[in-house]
C-alpha cells in the first residue's frame, strides 16, 4: 500500500547513438528478494499448517471442493490484470493498446512481489513500460504514477469504508487484542496521511518531488546518478502539472477501473474460501479481506511476504474451519503472488534477451520522435495549452 518528452530526454542523456538510452535500461532483479520471499511465505505456511492441519479434514475438503469455485477464482485473476492493462491504456489515451497495457500491469505485480510493500512496483515498472512500448522513461513513468495517484484516491475511500464498516461487524478479529487493534488503527491513519499527501503533491505540488530528488542526488552514493535523474525529474513535473487539468469524468473512469482491480483483490479470497466452505459470510470475508490488504501496504518485506499469511491468519482463519486455514492461503498466494511472479519473469526475461541479445544485429533505434500535438495524450502533453 506511490517525464520527460522524447526531445528532453534526448537532450538530457549522453548514450551513444544506437545504444539504448542509459535511463531507459531496465532495473535489475534481485533474485534474492526472491528467494526471502519464498522463505518467508514458506516458513509461516509451515507453522499455520503444523497448527491447523487435520489430515482427515484435508481429505474431506478434497472431496468436497467446488471446481466452479475455484474456476472462478482464476477468472477473477486474470479479469483483474485485464483491468489493469485497460486502466493503463485508458489512462496513456491511447499511447499504449491493450496488450501493452496489460504486460505493463504483469510487469507492475512481478515488480510489486519482488519490492517491499512499502515501495510497491509502479515506479520500476516504469522502465520496462517504456522498453516495451517504446517510449521514453519520462512518459511511461507520467503514466505509472498517475496509475498510482489512482491507487492512493482508492485508498483514500477504501480505509474509511473500512472504518465504518467496523461499527456492523467485526472487521478487526478479536484475537488481535487491543495492541493490535490500535497498531491496526495506526497504520490505517498512517496509509490514510500518506495517500493524501501523495494525491495532493501530484495534482497540486508537484515541483517538490524534483526538490526532493535534487536533495537526495546529493547525496555522495547517489550523485553519480544525478546527471541521468534530474533531466527526468524536471520534465516529469511538467507532465505532472498537467494532471490536475483533466476533466472529472477522465477522473470518474480511471477511479471506477482502480476500484474493479481492488475489488477484484478483494474477492478472490472469497471466491477461493467459498469453493470448500459454502457457509463463510461474504460481506465479513470481503471487508477483512480489505482491511487485511490495507494494512500489508506497511509491510518492509518483499510482496509482504511472512506478515501477509499471518495476518490471512488473524483476520481470515476465523471465518472458516481450522483445516482449511493453510490450504485456502496457499491457494491464495499461489493465484494473487507467484502467479504473478513466475509471468513477470518470463516477461522480464523475454525483453532483456530481445533488448540485449538481440543488439549486435539488430541495434536499438534511439527514442522515437514526439507525436505530433494533437495526437498526444492531454497527460503526457509538454505545455498546458
Amino acid at each position: 500500500m506511490p517525464i520527460a518528452d522524447s526531445t528532453s530526454t534526448t537532450n538530457a542523456t549522453s548514450s551513444e547513438p544506437g545504444e539504448p538510452d542509459a535511463a531507459a535500461r531496465p532495473p535489475t532483479v534481485q533474485v534474492r528478494n526472491i528467494v526471502i520471499s519464498a522463505v518467508l511465505t514458506v516458513a509461516v505456511l509451515a507453522g499455520i499448517c503444523y497448527a491447523t492441519f487435520d489430515p482427515q479434514a484435508f481429505r474431506q475438503m478434497v472431496q468436497e471442493t467446488h471446481l466452479g469455485f475455484l474456476a472462478a477464482a482464476l477468472v477473477v485473476t486474470l479479469a483483474r490484470v485485464a483491468i489493469g492493462g485497460w486502466r493503463l491504456s485508458f489512462v496513456s489515451q491511447g499511447q499504449l493498446n491493450w496488450m501493452g497495457g496489460t504486460r505493463g500491469q504483469l510487469a507492475w505485480e512481478f515488480f510489486s512481489s519482488v519490492t517491499p510493500s512499502a515501495i510497491g512496483g509502479g515506479p520500476v515498472a516504469s522502465f520496462y513500460v517504456a522498453r516495451d512500448c517504446n517510449i521514453t522513461v519520462g512518459e511511461a513513468t507520467a503514466l505509472m504514477m498517475f496509475s498510482v495517484l489512482l491507487d492512493q484516491l482508492w485508498f483514500l475511500v477504501a480505509i474509511p469504508a473500512v472504518l465504518a464498516a467496523s461499527v456492523y461487524v467485526d472487521v478487526i478479529p478479536a484475537a488481535v487484542g487491543s495492541i493490535g487493534l490500535w497498531t491496526a488503527m495506526l497504520a490505517f491513519v498512517g496509509v490514510l496521511v500518506w495517500a493524501g499527501l501523495f494525491a495532493f503533491t501530484m495534482l497540486f505540488r508537484p515541483h517538490l518531488l524534483e526538490r526532493l530528488a535534487d536533495w537526495c542526488l546529493r547525496w555522495k552514493y547517489l550523485r553519480r546518478f544525478r546527471g541521468r535523474v534530474l533531466p527526468e525529474m524536471r520534465a516529469f513535473t511538467e507532465q505532472a502539472r498537467n494532471l490536475g487539468a483533466q476533466p472529472l469524468p477522465f477522473y470518474i473512469k480511471g477511479f471506477g477501473l482502480t476500484a474493479l482491480t481492488w475489488l477484484g483483490r478483494y474477492m478472490l479470497v472469497y471466491v477461493i474460501i467459498r469453493s470448500v466452505h459454502s457457509s463463510i459470510d461474504p460481506v465479513l470475508s470481503v471487508v477483512r479481506t480489505a482491511a487485511m490488504t490495507l494494512l500489508g501496504l506497511v509491510m518492509p518485506t518483499p510482496g509482504g511476504s511472512g506478515g501477509l499469511e499471518g495476518l490471512y491468519a488473524l483476520f481470515l482463519g476465523p471465518l472458516m474451519p481450522e483445516a482449511l486455514v493453510a490450504p485456502t492461503l496457499l491457494t491464495w498466494r499461489v493465484l494473487g503472488y507467484y502467479l504473478f511472479i513466475a509471468l513477470g519473469a518470463y516477461l522480464f526475461a523475454h525483453q532483456i534477451q530481445r533488448s540485449y541479445l538481440g543488439s549486435s544485429s539488430d541495434p536499438v533505434a534511439p527514442d522515437p520522435d514526439p507525436l505530433p500535438h494533437d495526437q498526444r495524450s492531454p497527460i503526457l502533453s509538454d505545455d498546458n495549452s
